[in-house]
């Protein structure tokens, strides 16, 4: 089955850019669905982005709509987050996240911090 690790993750300025990276391993990307979540600490998991397994029908959070981009490139199986206009309240754990087509099976990241100071 399918590994997931998530790269990118640092430290930014409120109205700044960040992109994270999740790379997969074991399994062909282009058989799941990709999200990406993230945690604030004492909150719950949020769903942020998520893409079909052909790149269509992508969804977005409230909060990150207009300012943040989910893409996938299957031929290198990679999952991309591009934040932008970021804001202290970005500041999370982001988890990347694949859920296989027609198959009961989740798999997750073990999670990248991103820090957005004001």
């Amino acid at each position: 089955q399918v590994q997931l690790k998530e790269s990118g993750g640092g430290l930014v300025q409120a109205g700044g850019s960040l992109s994270l990276s999740c790379a997969a391993t074991g399994d062909l990307l282009v058989r799941y669905h990709m999200s990406w979540f993230r945690q604030a600490p004492g909150k719950g998991r949020e769903l942020v982005a998520s893409m079909r397994w052909n790149g269509e029908r992508t969804m977005y959070g409230d909060s990150v709509k207009g300012r943040f981009t989910i893409s996938r490139d299957n031929t290198k199986n990679m999952v991309y987050l591009h934040m932008t206009n970021m804001k202290p309240e970005d500041t999370a754990v982001y988890y990347c996240n694949a859920e296989k087509v027609n198959v009961s099976y989740s798999a997750w990241g073990q999670g990248t911090q991103v820090t957005v100071s004001s």
